[in-house]
């Protein structure tokens, strides 16, 4: 496994692996439990925004979980506002933690208010994208050949790519966080050249989380769910 970038978020990395795998792992990640606001009581709502449009929204602000965060656990919540201005998930008060808290909710004019109060639920993505902890994508890493003459060209752009030489042709190494493959093509398609792609036996993974667990829990515990599910299949 070779990291290519890593930040608090997003994670992006290399394996030696198969596709069908790689998609297994990332089906995997729509059953690892999240909590997400699911059940609210809108006792006033002066705002312009109609309640249903509201609690979809409250459904989709992320949450902070807790290692030890029970499955059958609710948590309570309110939201109390009176002034003018936005309403934003920070306005959130009660059992949990908000991820991210300029999130905003509603709008509120001068003398409105609005007054929500509910509970929160586990569940998984597979039930509803609000449970999704996040976004695993995947794609074959490439080799590229060209004509030695874009070798320049290519490391001008793409200063960090991997170029080896083999006699007149060049062979990149799509490694990096985006892919190149469409950039080689062109650059070789409009100086009438010819370019030849192979795909090799590693994949890119893209990680991305949404704050309610770390980056990397959500490529562990996406493993930990297919491995659960495999062991529940008998092979005669």
């Amino acid at each position: 496994m070779n990291i290519i970038k890593k930040s608090d978020n997003i994670i992006v990395f290399s394996a030696k692996t198969t596709d069908s795998l790689a998609n297994a792992i990332r089906r995997s990640s729509y059953s690892i439990p999240m909590i997400a606001i699911d059940e609210i009581e809108i006792a006033k709502n002066d705002s312009a925004l109609y309640d249903e449009t509201i609690a979809h929204r409250l459904g989709l602000i992320p949450i902070k979980m807790k290692k030890d965060e029970k499955k059958d656990g609710v948590l309570k919540f309110k939201i109390s506002v009176k002034k003018e201005g936005f309403v934003y998930s920070k306005d959130i008060s009660g059992d949990f933690e908000v991820v991210y808290g300029e999130i905003p909710i509603t709008l509120l004019k001068a003398d409105q208010e609005i007054k929500i109060k509910g509970t929160t639920k586990m569940g998984t993505g597979n039930e509803h994208t609000k449970f999704l902890p996040g976004i695993i994508v995947y794609r074959n890493m490439s080799e590229v050949t060209l004509d030695k003459e874009f070798e320049d060209v290519v490391k001008k752009v793409f200063p960090e790519v991997e170029i080896k030489t083999k006699g007149d042709k060049i062979i990149i190494k799509d490694n990096l966080e985006k892919s190149i493959v469409d950039f080689c093509e062109g650059l070789a398609l409009r100086n009438k050249k010819e370019s030849e792609i192979k795909n090799t036996d590693e994949i890119i993974f893209t990680v991305e989380s949404f704050g309610q667990i770390p980056v990397e829990d959500i490529f562990k515990k996406a493993i930990s769910v297919l491995k659960k599910d495999l062991k529940g299949i008998k092979i005669k």
